[in-house]
């Protein structure tokens, strides 16, 4: 067993009042969710809670760390902090702004899911909305309803110049995150459905289905 998945073990026991957590590969390592609402990641042996106001408050007592993702020679700086030996051996504070974590992503998720601009969602802007609404996808619960393939097969019927990067925009949309913080296997998975498409004669695609099928 390596560091970051002891680490994620041990996680999910000492913050296991905040519900069932899940854990998915993300950034080389893990994200923590509850309700798939994430709240915290796991990169070399090491916690990263999200940024929240219990945090902020937090921080302007002891400094953290935060998380440096690198990708492609670049430097990006998340909005999550590390846990250090200190709130590891005071867990009521580590449960504390473990919730405000969550609380506050939740909080997020549940103002996109209310938003009434497209545009407002994470990757989209208002060149993609038009483009989206051309097709009629004029809501953000019709986004949500279709998925991110189907959405994206409409727009691609009317652009052909559309690719595999409007898909991620799409998907991120709809999680409520950016596109590069896909989870890895989420990306792989559609970058799959994509080949399949881009390369398929003859498509159908119907809301429900995982994936392009081909009509006998």
């Amino acid at each position: 067993m390596n560091i970051s998945v002891q680490r994620v073990e041990e996680s999910k026991k000492q913050l296991a009042e905040l519900g069932e957590i899940q854990s998915r590969t993300q950034f080389g390592g893990y994200s923590l969710s509850v309700e798939k609402i994430v709240f915290a990641l796991v990169s070399d042996g090491e916690l990263y809670l999200r940024a929240s106001e219990t945090m902020q408050r937090y921080l302007q007592q002891r400094a953290l760390q935060p998380f440096i993702f690198h990708k492609r020679g670049q430097c990006i700086s998340l909005n999550y902090f590390k846990v250090d030996s200190r709130l590891w051996h005071h867990t009521d504070d580590l449960l504390a702004l473990s919730r405000g974590s969550l609380n506050e992503a939740r909080a997020l998720r549940e103002a996109q899911l209310n938003c009434q601009r497209l545009k407002d969602l994470p990757n989209l802007s208002i060149r993609l909305e038009m483009l989206l609404i051309e097709v009629g996808v004029t809501t953000v619960s019709r986004l949500r309803d279709l998925g991110a393939k189907q959405c994206w097969a409409r727009l691609r019927s009317k652009n052909r110049h559309l690719g595999l990067k409007t898909l991620y925009a799409l998907q991120g949309a709809i999680s409520g995150q950016h596109q590069e913080v896909l989870a890895r296997e989420v990306r792989d998975e559609l970058k799959h459905w994509y080949q399949q498409f881009t390369q398929s004669p003859i498509i159908t695609l119907r809301k429900g289905t995982k994936g392009p099928s081909t009509p006998s």
